[in-house]
């Protein structure tokens, strides 16, 4: 949820420079806070990409909500970024097992 909000400030407040950078910069922040892991960074990244997701289909009226410009492209290359960074950090859902100095691998469980 909180994803698809900063993500929309982002969407909608990209067209001015200002609006660009602290939108990039909001939601960096918000996912480098956020601790790795399906339920927090993971779920704040979907919701982000979802957002640019749905921005990016064609409008009633013919047009897009995000253009074709170097804002535009600015934006669509930080939600891959973002995407990326959301499924790269992701955790285990298990711990590895641990080595033993013989080499041995045994289970912490």
């Amino acid at each position: 949820m909180l994803g698809a909000l900063v993500g929309s400030a982002a969407v909608l407040t990209h067209g001015r420079p200002t609006g660009l950078v602290l939108g990039l910069v909001a939601s960096a922040a918000g996912a480098y806070a956020l601790r790795g892991g399906w339920s927090l960074r993971f779920s704040f990244t979907t919701g982000w990409v979802a957002v640019l997701a749905y921005a990016l289909l064609p409008r009633a009226s013919g047009g897009y909500l995000i253009g074709s410009d170097a804002r535009g492209y600015t934006l669509l290359v930080f939600g891959l970024v973002l995407m990326l960074f959301g499924i790269v950090t992701v955790r285990p859902l298990r711990p590895p097992a641990a080595t033993t100095a013989g080499g041995n691998t045994r289970s912490l469980d």
